[in-house]
Order: structure tokens, then sequence, then C-alpha cells
């Protein structure tokens, strides 16, 4: 026993190392956190967010800048929720947090209809409840749990359903420009996230109002993207890559390139 025990804490410590090491890399590389910040991090009690939660608080003992951190929770009133289990693991932690109560499970039931997806609706009346609350709090940047398989899948739900070429920034500017949305978690991999919490033990609650959504589009992409992991490992992470490696001048967007000027340059007689 004794020796299983070891052997899941030097695991345990590896896999901590190797995604502070990410998100410490994402940070720098989008400048997501300066001195001084104040960061609301959103945290739905799940497991993507309870890792970011997590590792921003080790990231903040160690950080060269001085932020604070304030975590906050939508409680959306769905049916069942375990509305003491944040509030009670937050305050085990000493973390400076805040819940805010409103009952947008009800308005999602009464506009959508039964079978329809209930995403769209819910992220856009989340998200318009978090922006204000981020006001009311002074926070500088609102931090949110996605990871590079949200942000793969999202380029892909765009391209198949959308027909745009576009996914979540790692670091986003809010149409109104009040607010700066940073993802942290950009460069980590859902497999790592999973056995992090799963390791850590965290307090998971489960999303109900749309999770059991068998018929969700990102559910379908998720799946397709799992089925090519498994064929050709490391394929999910080579598409995030692709992001990163953008060449306008060979995609077929008129406004990103001067397509229209483009010819040969004049020889010399």
């Amino acid at each position: 026993m004794d020796t299983i025990k070891v052997h899941h804490s030097k695991t345990l410590k590896k896999l901590q190392t190797h995604l502070r090491r990410l998100v410490g890399k994402a940070i720098h590389d989008y400048n997501m956190i300066a001195d001084g910040d104040r960061i609301m991090v959103c945290l739905s009690g799940g497991k993507d967010s309870h890792t970011l939660l997590d590792l921003l608080l080790s990231l903040q003992r160690k950080a060269p800048v001085q932020f604070d951190i304030l975590a906050v929770n939508l409680d959306q009133k769905q049916p069942s929720f375990p509305a003491h289990v944040l509030p009670e693991y937050l305050e085990s932690l000493g973390v400076s947090y805040r819940i805010i109560e409103e009952d947008t499970y009800s308005i999602v039931q009464r506009v959508i209809p039964e079978g329809k997806t209930m995403c769209g609706l819910c992220s856009r009346l989340r998200r318009g409840i978090l922006y204000r609350v981020a006001s009311e709090e002074g926070a500088t940047k609102i931090a949110l749990g996605h990871h590079r398989d949200d942000i793969v899948e999202t380029l892909f739900l765009n391209m198949f359903y959308g027909g745009h070429l576009k996914a979540m920034p790692p670091k986003l500017l809010s149409d109104d420009g009040k607010h700066v949305v940073i993802r942290p978690l950009a460069y980590c991999s859902e497999q790592d996230i999973g056995d992090y919490a799963i390791a850590q033990q965290f307090p998971i609650i489960p999303c109900k109002l749309c999770g059991s959504q068998e018929n969700l589009q990102r559910v379908q992409i998720k799946q397709l993207l799992q089925d090519w992991e498994k064929e050709y490992p490391g394929r999910t992470e080579n598409l995030f890559h692709s992001i990163q490696n953008v060449t306008p001048s060979h995609l077929a967007d008129t406004q990103l390139f001067n397509f229209a000027n483009l010819g040969t340059l004049g020889m010399d007689e």
C-alpha cells in the first residue's frame, strides 16, 4: 500500500508540474496576467474550472507579478444543484469568492423547444451575467477553463456548421471593449486535466442542463476528434498548432490577404 501511495504521489507531482508549465507558457505567450491584475476565475464546479483555479493559485504563490484571485460561481438554479459544495470547498482553501444566483435554467427551459440545443442561449445568458459581475467586482481579467481540446472542437464546429475558420482565442477582448477574457488552460489537454482532477479529488459538480444532450454538435465533434486521436496520436496537438501558424496567402479570405492586387514582379529589361 505504501508503494502505491508513493507512486501515486510521484505521478501527481509530475502531472502538476507539466500542467503548471503549460499554463505558465500560455500566460507568458499571450501576456494574460499583469502586475496588479484582479482575476475573476469562473468556477462552474467541473474538472476544467477546478483545475484552472488550482493552478492559478499555485502560480500566484510563485509568480514574479502580484495579482488577486476572485472565484465566482453562477448558480443557475438547476434541479438538485448542490449549492453548499463550492462555498465549503472555497472556504477550506481560503479563497475569496462570490456566488451569484440567477435562474437561467427556467429561462432556457421555457425558451428552447424540447430536443433543441440549449448551450447557445445558456452560454449567452451566463456570459452577460459574468461580464456584469466582473464590472461590479473591478476584475481586470476574466479567466475561463477552456482547454486545448475545447479550442480545436470549436474550430471544427465553426467550419462544419458555421462556415467560419475561427476558434476560441487564448485571450479575447469583449465586443464592448470593457472586458479581457483569458484561457490559461489553452495549451492543456482534456485528458491531462481529467487525470489531474481525479488525482486531486476536486468536488466535481456535473452540468445537468445540457450535459445529457447526446445530439449536441459539440458531442459529435468531440467523438470525431477522439477517434482521430486514437488512430493518429498527436493529431489534436497538431490541429491546435495549425491555428498558431496561419498563412493568409494560402487561404481564400480577400479581407485577410490582398489577392486582387497579387501579381508577378516586373523584370528589368
